[in-house]
């Protein structure tokens, strides 16, 4: 289980889970070494410690990263709902929840849809270089339309998104987080523009959020501006990752793919399945305010706790026969969004997106022979490089 002490290898293993399920079978709390910290596994002590009010999403003392602080990118950073806490999260989360309650499912997928036929020109979907790139521009492009931007403005919203996202990752370089600032800056004016066009695009998610966030007494305009480029950069990786996840899922089980042909309301199903199977955040992290106890360890002020989500997720405690990937699953718990006042607002959207994809790709799939793939590294998310399609002749 050597794993376990470098997180990106792990995200990049070809099959982490044997390692998360000797987790599972070991002690509720323990402390690695080597990572200096605590690693949470199980379901019940990950939900222990997301209701914990004492355990933050961010060191008490650094509530930036030291490598942002100072530049533009950091700037929006701090300013991101899930990176704070008190009444810096709680009421802009129940103003980006509502907002994002107006957008039912239908209208999620004729935009993911109408992306689709947008990017067929860019992308050669039978090249495995392009279906990687398709996977993360596709997300992308479908909130900033729902957003009010213009198709034309699409492949450069794409690209500032990319830098910034790129560029604030724990494996970033410094040209990363440049390009990351000046994406930022970019994001920023493009936005300001996009609000002083808000009441012409009155159905646009862009609209919702400003009158939600008027209702709920959200006033702070860099906190907003700064949370639309959020929308863009949760989206990237954590959706990619699940379209990726979810098309593997489909090519090793050939016999899924032609149930779904002949019933594609059971893509849903799919999705969710590969939330909890192999879902594209694995792990998240959460900083110890002040003495706490958790799963019957005392823990400190500054201690800082590895939650593995996907580990939680493979618990037999929350899902029976967890190895097992079951299509109807009755009373599947997911972990990937996350639990109690840090739950993804974006759920819905990013299983919407994911399913209307996969549907668009299924006649690719049925035409597949051979598939090779990598991982991107990476700290927590898990998400499927493609490097090989092989068409059956």
């Amino acid at each position: 289980m050597n794993s376990i002490n470098s997180i990106a290898a792990l995200n990049t293993a070809t099959n982490p889970y044997p390692d998360y399920c000797a987790l599972l079978s070991g002690p509720e709390l323990v402390f690695n070494e080597q990572l200096q910290c605590w690693v949470a596994s199980r379901a019940a002590v990950v939900d222990e410690v997301f209701n914990n009010p004492y355990c933050l999403v961010r060191p008490s003392a650094e509530q930036v990263p030291k490598t942002l602080v100072g530049s533009s990118a950091g700037d929006i950073f701090a300013r991101l709902i899930r990176m704070n806490e008190g009444n810096a999260h709680a009421c802009p989360k129940l103003a980006t929840l509502k907002a994002l309650n107006t957008l039912d499912g239908l209208r999620i997928s004729i935009c993911t849809n109408e992306m689709i036929a947008l990017l067929a020109a860019k992308y050669a979907l039978s090249d495995g270089a392009y279906l990687a790139a398709w996977m993360f521009d596709l997300p992308i492009y479908v909130v900033a339309k729902l957003l009010g931007f213009n198709d034309v403005e699409l492949p450069r919203v794409a690209e500032w998104a990319r830098d910034f996202v790129c560029g604030i990752s724990p494996l970033g370089n410094a040209e990363q987080l440049n390009s990351a600032s000046v994406a930022a800056r970019a994001l920023l004016l493009r936005f300001r523009v996009l609000i002083e066009c808000a009441p012409v695009q009155e159905k646009s998610l862009l609209s919702h959020l400003l009158q939600e966030a008027q209702l709920a007494g959200w006033d702070n305009c860099d906190a907003i501006l700064a949370n639309l480029i959020g929308f863009l950069s949760q989206t990237y990786e954590a959706t990619a990752g699940l379209i990726g996840n979810g098309f593997i899922a489909l090519f090793n089980r050939p016999e899924l793919q032609l149930l779904i042909s002949r019933d594609i309301s059971q893509m849903d199903h799919l999705v969710q399945e590969v939330c909890r199977f192999d879902p594209p955040v694995q792990n998240t992290r959460r900083f110890v305010a002040q003495a706490t106890i958790v799963a019957n360890q005392h823990l400190q002020a500054g201690d800082s706790i590895l939650v593995l989500l996907a580990a939680a997720s493979r618990d037999e405690q929350v899902n029976a026969r967890p190895d097992e990937f079951i299509l109807e699953r009755t009373n599947r718990r997911l972990f990937v969004f996350g639990h109690g006042r840090h739950a993804c607002p974006g759920q819905n959207l990013s299983c919407t997106i994911a399913s209307a994809a996969l549907s668009g790709l299924l006649p690719l799939l049925v035409d597949i022979k051979q598939l090779n793939w990598t991982y991107r590294p990476s700290f927590n998310v898990r998400v499927p490089e493609f490097t090989v399609i092989t068409k059956r002749s």
